[in-house]
């Protein structure tokens, strides 16, 4: 999915005064295929896009278009909602509302944020009313007042010869019930919101991606912070974790010790964990040593750098408390892999070795998972590295972790497309796997995955693998080592993926999971031409469409708890 990149360069081109020839021979193109860029019909990036943008005098990620793919990407996924169901909006219209009228684009966007916010905040009244043993106590609390209170007010109306003492005490005991009543309602109330609050549709976790997304995943406060902090630790070379402890300690007394299980550590189970009151920053012993050195930079940072990243939490976008505090923790990860894997050093080495992540996590003393974030954040004007988006997986496929490139439509949550290499990295643990994956669009990306495991502690413990994904334009696939030997310029060899299978256009894709949302494609619905539910009832034609029961009781198709 892809801006309108090629409208911003006629536009930006138009306002600066250049013409199309001249514009194109400046840049080593003709006029014809400058001519079809700016159409939208010829896919722009890499080396082009970069001396287009020179040329211009503009920064390139002016050109890229970051936040208007953002918005593109969420306004098709609110065209496939249910209320929005019978327009016919689809991605193509998202595109062109974006680049036509982006005001409007952004009003209807925030429109439908609201919208799905009220949208949960009923259906949490709802399901409260329906099933919470306290709503309906308090209910039924109501009733009895409100029963109360007409009872003593239909006495007092159709009993004319009740003395005045009588009167006084019943009109006593309206004003009792009525004010408890009123204080059974506000408790009703008070439980009502606190309920909205923590079904919100925008968890405080999405606020901090978007903040993320919205700085595009770079943070020159921080940036200098890893600078000054490397700095006033007195190092030559580079901080590891020998360095780290001795500043720990030194500087803020912080003590840290290595345990032989989860039974010594404070707090209970959990690879690290880090007592503020005693100061001890306690790890087990099974922790890898780049987890360590990794967890060392970030307290570290944490202490040292505490007023820039409150600084930088204080910020409208993060509008509770749990989506600071989680700021605060992903931001101190960020000044944490600056400090291990300075800009600089980090940006040389990338380009040198051609983005190879092993070998740079090697150079480093870091993990791949942890060279694949920082390389994601490369993105200084004057020194910006390869575009990358970034993706995380665990065993059962749901994504926990992920920083968009612009113009890849990733899910918000669940699952992505299962052809993607991120699980297929699954099958071969510790190697790095890689596809070209076209989109229905006819975008090219390409795909490097490679999995990791928690070292396990004892032979109880079970390992456990995580996999990690980096992508980039296709166009840029050969500034990668990734891209060597791969038929970059036959688009026949790639594989035909999607984002998920709920936003996949592709009506012959043999290997749906699950039917896409109606009016993904102006159909009205998008079906497998073979899923696997065919594929078991014609294993067994004759057999009942009602489970026989089993003998534990359990229907075919349940899990026996």
């Amino acid at each position: 999915m892809r801006a309108p990149i090629g409208q911003k360069i006629r536009n930006l081109r138009k306002a600066r005064g250049f013409s199309q020839s001249g514009m194109a021979r400046s840049v080593g193109i003709s006029p014809s295929y400058l001519n079809l860029i700016e159409a939208n019909k010829r896919d722009v990036g890499g080396a082009l896009l970069q001396r287009i943008a020179a040329q211009m005098g503009i920064p390139l990620d002016e050109l890229t278009g970051d936040s208007e793919q953002r918005m593109i990407a969420d306004l098709t996924e609110a065209f496939l909602d249910p209320a929005l169901g019978g327009t016919g909006l689809s991605e193509s219209d998202a595109r062109d509302l974006v680049a036509a009228q982006p005001q409007a684009a952004a009003a209807l966007h925030a429109l439908y944020r609201r919208y799905l916010d009220a949208l949960a905040s009923a259906e949490v009244y709802a399901n409260r009313l329906r099933a919470d043993p306290l709503l309906a106590e308090l209910l039924h609390q109501m009733l009895s007042h409100i029963t109360a209170v007409r009872s003593s007010a239909e006495i007092l109306n159709d009993e004319a010869d009740l003395s005045e003492p009588e009167r006084q005490r019943f009109g006593a005991a309206i004003s009792r019930e009525s004010r408890s009543l009123s204080d059974v309602a506000m408790t009703l109330i008070r439980q009502f919101d606190r309920e909205a609050v923590s079904h919100r549709s925008v968890t405080p976790m999405r606020e901090v991606d978007d903040l993320i997304n919205d700085e595009q995943n770079y943070f020159p406060a921080l940036e200098d912070a890893a600078g000054e902090l490397i700095r006033n630790a007195a190092v030559t070379g580079q901080l590891d974790e020998t360095r780290l402890v001795e500043h720990l300690e030194s500087r803020f007394g912080v003590r840290v010790l290595r345990g032989t299980s989860g039974g010594d550590r404070p707090g209970g189970a959990g690879q690290v964990h880090y007592d503020a009151d005693e100061k001890v920053l306690w790890f087990q012993a099974n922790t890898m040593a780049s987890t360590r050195q990794f967890q060392l930079a970030r307290l570290y940072g944490e202490l040292a750098a505490e007023g820039v990243l409150s600084a930088l939490i204080d910020d409208t976008r993060l509008t509770t408390a749990d989506s600071r505090r989680l700021a605060y923790r992903a931001l101190s990860s960020y000044l944490a892999g600056a400090m291990l894997m300075p800009y600089e050093a980090m940006y040389e080495r990338a380009e040198a070795a051609r983005y190879d992540v092993d070998f740079l996590a090697q150079s480093f003393g870091t993990s791949f998972e942890q060279v694949a974030h920082r390389i994601v954040s490369l993105k200084r004007h004057g020194q910006a590295g390869v575009p990358f988006g970034f993706l995380r997986a665990d065993p059962a496929g749901r994504l926990t972790k992920q920083f968009p490139l612009p113009g890849l439509l990733l899910p918000n949550a669940g699952h992505a497309c299962p052809l993607w290499t991120i699980y297929s990295a699954f099958r071969s643990p510790g190697a790095v796997t890689r596809q070209i994956a076209r989109f229905p669009d006819g975008s090219r990306y390409l795909f490097i995955a490679k999995t990791s495991a928690r070292r396990a502690a004892t032979y109880r413990d079970q390992p456990f693998y995580t996999a990690i994904m980096l992508a980039c334009d296709a166009l840029e696939a050969d500034r990668t080592i990734y891209g060597q030997g791969l038929a970059l310029g036959d688009d026949d060899m790639d594989t035909l993926v999607g984002p998920a299978c709920r936003l996949c256009t592709r009506r012959d894709c043999a290997y749906r999971q699950e039917e896409a949302m109606p009016g993904l494609d102006g159909h009205k619905d998008v079906r497998a031409p073979f899923t696997r539910d065919d594929f078991e009832r014609d294993a067994a034609p004759n057999r009942s469409s009602t489970p026989a029961p089993r003998a534990d009781g359990a229907e075919l198709g349940e899990s026996v708890k």
